[in-house]
């Protein structure tokens, strides 16, 4: 068998502690079930403000197959993950979190899958342990957006491996805001799903917060697909046929010389229902707008300070 090269992406944000144990599990693999293949271990420390970096350079000390880059300040996840795909050299790429939530032992089926001919190997969440909350948050967003896409499992995913040719389709998409999982989906290569339950994380802190959550959920629904001009079409014309069907009965009403409503009242609830549809639809025609405005200014979407 003619020895490839694995290459890992993992980006980093505040994870001091979990990146030592996160590397022993994956070196660990290729000393036992890939031991004839070779790898490389892209960390893309994302302004992290604890030793996160420090202790990548320890790990990079003793295996020449680490490579470091690190930004200039915090630019998220998406950021740091397409700086390490456009930095990873091997013939199949996985992406895999610093905090041992993806479970590694997943790897060697992942590479299996690959070798059989799959050109990407998804392992998708069937479940997840955390709390109540971001479970409900995150049965709430994947409904919302398997609705535009359904070929997203149900559970979402970022635990993935991706072909060579794969990757450098990934990377040929040039835009500000992305959203991983649709635009990896939209290439439309061979795929295999692998279910797993997430693990608990037990070093540190997740700094995924809501707000990051919602961002993305913004980016995906916005960027992946036409859902929300379809609901704003969709709202605008059934509010139409109700503002007719709601005028004959005003006509019919007149025909008859009976008064159609009583006072003001009736007025002000359909002044406000209909001025709340139209403040939400600019809200979202703005939220288009911005984002059209970002790829005009073709900004960047991280900066590196340092590569290693």
């Amino acid at each position: 068998m003619v020895d490839v090269k694995i290459s890992f992406v993992i980006p980093v944000y505040q994870n001091e502690n979990a990146l030592t144990e996160t590397y022993k599990k994956i070196h660990a693999v290729f000393q036992n079930e890939l031991s004839h293949h070779d790898y490389e271990i892209v960390f893309v420390d994302d302004g992290s403000t604890d030793g996160s970096l420090q202790e990548i350079l320890s790990l990079k000390e003793n295996d020449e197959n680490i490579v470091a880059l690190t930004f200039t300040r915090n630019f998220g996840q998406m950021a740091a993950m397409l700086a390490g795909f456009k930095e990873a050299t091997g013939d199949a790429v996985i992406n895999i979190s610093a905090d041992l939530q993806d479970p590694v032992e997943l790897i060697p089926q992942m590479v299996q899958k690959w070798q059989e001919g799959a050109e990407t190997v998804i392992c998708y969440r069937t479940d997840r342990s955390d709390t109540l909350a971001a479970k409900v948050f995150s049965r709430f967003a994947y409904g919302v957006l398997r609705m535009a896409l359904p070929q997203i499992p149900p559970g979402g995913f970022d635990f993935v491996l991706m072909d060579r040719k794969v990757m450098d389709a990934f990377n040929a998409i040039d835009v500000r805001h992305r959203f991983f999982q649709g635009d990896l989906l939209w290439t439309g290569y061979r795929t295999c799903f692998i279910p797993y339950v997430r693990l608990k994380r037990t070093i540190g802190k997740s700094q995924y917060n809501f707000a990051k959550k919602l961002k993305n959920f913004l980016d995906a629904i916005l960027d992946a697909s036409y859902l929300p001009i379809r609901f704003i079409s969709l709202t605008g014309l059934v509010t139409s046929l109700l503002g007719v069907l709601y005028s004959l009965s005003i006509v019919v009403s007149w025909a008859r010389g009976e008064t159609p409503f009583d006072g003001w009242a009736p007025i002000m609830i359909a002044i406000l229902l209909v001025g709340g549809l139209i403040m939400v639809m600019l809200g979202v025609i703005g939220e288009y707008v911005w984002r059209i405005n970002e790829e005009v200014r073709k900004r960047p979407n991280y900066v590196v300070r340092e590569k290693f």
